[in-house]
């Protein structure tokens, strides 16, 4: 999991180092996917909310490419506000809501 800017779509330098050592993971393990799956939390109206997962996931994948990863190996999901890592009411700020996910196929 990685935790991006909390109310924007913009990598952390944490972030980034996450996405490096993905890229790296996928070139030494055999992977033929990455699932790239953006997310919020309940704040926001939904469109909004989709479109920030949206960016969120195109962060990370356009990172990944940059760190080597060919753009057709990249999945990007988006959830919006689905899907929550932390179950909340409608309405509520959750940092750990808003994240993106990488998973290795």
């Amino acid at each position: 999991m990685i935790k991006i800017c909390q109310s924007s779509a913009n990598l952390s330098p944490r972030a980034t180092q996450i996405i490096a050592q993905a890229a790296s993971d996928s070139k030494t393990n055999n992977v033929t996917t990455l699932d790239v799956s953006g997310y919020t939390d309940t704040s926001g109206a939904a469109d909004y909310n989709q479109s920030l997962s949206q960016r969120r996931a195109q962060a990370v994948a356009s990172e990944l490419v940059n760190d080597g990863v060919p753009q057709n190996e990249i999945e990007i999901h988006a959830y919006g506000a689905t899907h929550l890592l932390v179950a909340t009411g409608s309405g509520v700020r959750e940092p750990q809501n808003r994240r993106v996910e990488i998973v290795l196929n």
